[in-house]
């Protein structure tokens, strides 16, 4: 990778971690000029960027203006949110037509293995982070199981808006627990091999945001 690419990688990831911690504002319009002169870069990888930040939804770029990172909104989130049942539960279904053993048994295990950290991550220091995550790896190893770039390219780029959506979900007292135990529920009966009722039971815990008034 040449210097400049080196650059916008690195200006990508410092920006995104900075949306992800909120240490920036959604209020607020940036200055593309500020930012990189705090960032120390010139302002060619930083556009680069801020391009890749906004194309993967984090973002909304103001032409000639700045940006402003994206804020949640009832119309975001309710888009976000059927996009990924028709995404999430296609790949239920394809799982039950899928005669490849290994590979169902890999998705099987990687579910395994993210329940256990949503698990640990219950009574974890970095609570509702380590969760968060946790919850992004189950959800993400259901939607990589269909082996479609197009899946994982708009799951990419509805991850800001489920993070805020995931996030938000997790203030509210005892909601952490449910989520881990409908997740453990959808695995349980993708072993048994009832994928009708692990769909049903996808699209429950999908929509469930829309049910709890988060915004």
């Amino acid at each position: 990778m040449n210097e400049t690419g080196s650059l916008q990688s690195q200006a990508y990831h410092t920006i995104k971690e900075l949306i992800l911690s909120k240490s920036l504002d959604s209020g607020v319009l940036y200055s593309e000029t500020r930012l990189a002169k705090e960032l120390g870069i010139s302002r060619t990888p930083l556009r680069e960027a801020l391009q890749c930040l906004s194309q993967d939804g984090y973002i909304t770029i103001m032409p000639s203006r700045g940006f402003k990172i994206r804020s949640l909104n009832k119309e975001t989130m309710t888009e976000s949110i059927e996009a990924r049942c028709a995404i999430e539960g296609f790949c239920v279904h394809l799982f039950a037509f899928c005669e490849d053993e290994s590979r169902r048994q890999k998705l099987l295990e990687d579910m395994k293995e993210s329940l256990s950290r949503q698990k640990a991550a219950l009574t974890s220091k970095s609570f509702p982070e380590s969760f968060t995550e946790a919850d992004h790896q189950f959800h993400m190893s259901l939607v990589q199981f269909a082996r479609n770039n197009e899946f994982n390219h708009l799951f990419q780029r509805l991850l800001y808006t489920i993070h805020l959506t995931t996030y938000g979900a997790l203030t509210i007292t005892g909601r952490a627990e449910t989520t881990y135990e409908e997740h453990c529920q959808i695995y349980q009966l993708l072993i048994e091999g009832d994928t009708e009722q692990a769909y049903q039971a996808l699209i429950r815990h999908l929509m469930m945001p829309l049910k709890m008034n988060l915004i």
